[in-house]
């Protein structure tokens, strides 16, 4: 298998969940600062032009929501629940995530870490306060879903907590006022105590652009 990455939100989920779950892994680093994902041979995997992307034998797979799951699923992993109501949880999550926190966070996230690296200046403060409120928002309805459970789905942890987590590990240097919210702080916490969750990006010779 063959992961395309770049240091950035979406790939984060994807190699983060192949670190915790050690599967033989080709990383293929996209430098998206000289356009490397707008090349033919690219494009030719993922014609979106963006990363993730996942070449495992013959199939060729994007999107990052659905490498996670194959990803588990290869591995023959409970991170992809095999009841199919549970199934459903985990589409319901990352779908609710996709939708609204990620959404948010991702804003806070370009206004602070990547507008700085790509020169389009400070960030905008009417945006971030904007997001801010969205955030605060959705990040309640996780809050309240918390309590009670270790993680999304209970007891057993899922590809929908790395998915729904992967904003946060940027909280503090993109702003997201992820104190507020105790029952997820202490959710993240718990991902935190995972290598692969703390540093999931393969070393590089280069350092990193937007990792935090």
């Amino acid at each position: 298998m063959k992961l395309y990455y770049a240091e950035t939100l979406a790939p984060r989920k994807a190699c983060a969940v192949a670190g915790y779950l050690d599967l033989p892994i080709d990383y293929v680093f996209v430098d998206l600062s000289q356009g490397e994902q707008m090349k033919p041979d690219y494009l030719a995997i993922n014609p979106n032009g963006k990363v993730p992307s996942l070449v495992d034998g013959e199939r060729k797979l994007w999107e990052a929501d659905a490498i996670v799951c194959h990803l588990a699923q290869r591995a023959e992993s409970g991170l992809w629940p095999r009841d199919a109501q549970r199934q459903v949880e985990v589409v319901r999550w990352m779908s609710w995530n996709s939708q609204h926190l990620y959404r948010h966070a991702a804003s806070l996230y370009f206004e602070h870490l990547i507008k700085p690296w790509i020169g389009l200046g400070a960030p905008d403060q009417a945006k971030v306060a904007e997001a801010q409120g969205f955030f605060r928002k959705h990040a309640a309805v996780l809050d309240q879903h918390l309590k009670g459970r270790k993680w999304l789905l209970g007891n057993d942890l899922s590809v929908a907590d790395f998915s729904v987590g992967v904003t946060l590990p940027y909280a503090q240097s993109s702003a997201m006022p992820l104190d507020e919210f105790p029952e997820v702080r202490r959710w993240h916490d718990q991902l935190n105590a995972f290598e692969a969750w703390r540093e999931p990006f393969p070393a590089r010779l280069e350092p990193a652009a937007a990792h935090a």
